[in-house]
């Protein structure tokens, strides 16, 4: 189930998998990285995991091996039962369905790393001040055909350009089918068109609350990889596949409720937003640097954010600019207020990147931190984001407030793993280097 409207109880789920034929029950969960796994399980074995009884080893999933020695690592998979979704794209005879799991330890603890549950942790304390969190993804993909064997290449299907109608266009019949899709997955989808770069596209579904808008993000990007593989394409949500292209970002809008009403509206400020929304501001941008590493987490981001105009590269923000991290929308109506973070791709934990960009804005708040100093233009020359892998990793380390959000298992992780990703690309000798130096000396 994507968004917070319709809510399934356990007799719901059984008799839809009666009704709808369906046999095999995908039960997902995200690892720290921000890869989605799952155990399938036959439909006679759903009431098992209906009663939170099924059992993995995540001794070899990534992030979640922190067992000593031999040991194997077991954990309990809870089904969250409003994710209940039949994948449109598996066959209509013996259909397969999904649910997304929260992961808990065999004493039936929530596993304190699991991104999920971090996700839920920042939303809670939120909600104990009254303050509900809506956040609104919008995610750019390139589509590249394959060759004979079925592997991808990099050539796009012809295709026209920026908003283009695209009467013969391959790529807007592919994303056509990508829109119906989403739709019967009860997506509520706003626009779909052709983006700047060549086979580049974006999908924006409508604003949800802050949880379903993380589980959502993971089954949009599976959804749209599927449809891709269904045409013959290859979908990828890499920020910067080609050289001297535009890359794909996933800019993130975000409001706060407090009691149903929009916090962040201020009707006499000149971008018609509120004190509390300049200081979730401030907060964000004062943990930008820091949290890099989890919004834009591997070797590829910061080929992206690479100093072009039309890069979101800079620790500032502004209702036109193109370059400023945070951007403030125009919008017409007081509920409609909102933020916009434009540096974050869609290769981060999408759990994760919400609750550190969440747990940013709201400690600006509860600190009445003062956003001036960020707004472009000011006269204070803006800082930029880390220019490489190994520049995030080193603000990341620097960060102690990013760190106590994610917690020190994973802090470690994360620090550990992509200091490891680091040097192994730095010791690639790449394609480049002999196109450029092999014939010299």
């Amino acid at each position: 189930m994507i968004g917070n409207e319709k809510r399934y109880t356990r007799e719901d789920i059984e008799r839809i998998v009666e009704e709808e034929n369906v046999e095999f029950i995908r039960l997902q969960f995200t690892d720290i990285f921000g890869a989605m796994k799952n155990v399938a399980i036959t439909k006679n074995n759903l009431a098992k995991a209906l009663d939170n009884r099924f059992i993995f080893d995540g001794t070899y999933i990534n992030g979640f091996d922190s067992s000593e020695g031999e040991t194997v690592n077991e954990m309990f998979l809870y089904p969250d039962p409003n994710t209940f979704e039949i994948f449109p794209w598996r066959p209509q005879s013996g259909k397969v369905a999904r649910m997304i799991c929260d992961v808990y330890t065999t004493d039936r603890k929530a596993v304190e790393y699991d991104p999920r549950h971090i996700c839920k942790r920042v939303l809670e304390q939120a909600e104990r001040k009254g303050i509900v969190a809506n956040v609104g993804p919008a995610c750019e993909f390139f589509m590249f055909q394959t060759d004979e064997m079925g592997r991808p290449t990099l050539e796009s299907a012809p295709e026209e350009g920026y908003l283009d109608p695209g009467h013969s266009d391959q790529g807007e019949n592919v994303r056509r089918d990508m829109v119906f899709t989403l739709e019967d997955m009860n997506f509520d989808i706003e626009a779909s068109y052709h983006e700047k770069g060549r086979g580049q596209h974006e999908i924006d579904f409508k604003y949800l609350s802050a949880l379903d808008a993380a589980d959502a993000i993971m089954t949009f990007k599976l959804a749209v990889k599927n449809v891709a593989k269904k045409h013959g394409l290859v979908a990828t949500f890499m920020p910067k596949p080609l050289n001297n292209m535009v890359g794909s970002g996933m800019h993130i809008n975000f409001s706060l409720d407090r009691y149903g009403e929009n916090i962040f509206y201020g009707e006499k400020d000149e971008n018609h937003l509120s004190k509390e929304a300049y200081s979730f501001i401030a907060g964000v941008l004062d943990h930008l640097r820091g949290m890099s590493l989890i919004t834009n987490p591997i070797v590829n981001s910061y080929k992206r954010l690479d100093g072009n105009i039309y890069v979101p590269n800079q620790v500032a923000y502004a209702n036109l600019g193109k370059r400023t991290a945070i951007r403030i929308p125009y919008f017409e109506r007081p509920e409609h207020a909102r933020i916009e973070l434009k540096n974050p791709d869609a290769t981060c934990n999408p759990y994760l990147a919400i609750a550190v960009i969440l747990a940013a804005g709201l400690d600006g708040i509860e600190r009445g931190a003062d956003a001036s100093k960020y707004k472009q233009g000011s006269g204070i020359a803006p800082a930029g984001l880390p220019q490489s892998l190994g520049e995030a990793i080193e603000c990341f380390e620097q960060d102690e407030f990013v760190q106590g959000v994610l917690g020190a298992y994973i802090s470690e992780k994360y620090i550990t793993q992509k200091k490891e990703e680091w040097a192994e690309y730095i010791k690639t000798v790449s394609e480049w280097e002999i196109d450029k130096y092999f014939l010299r000396g």
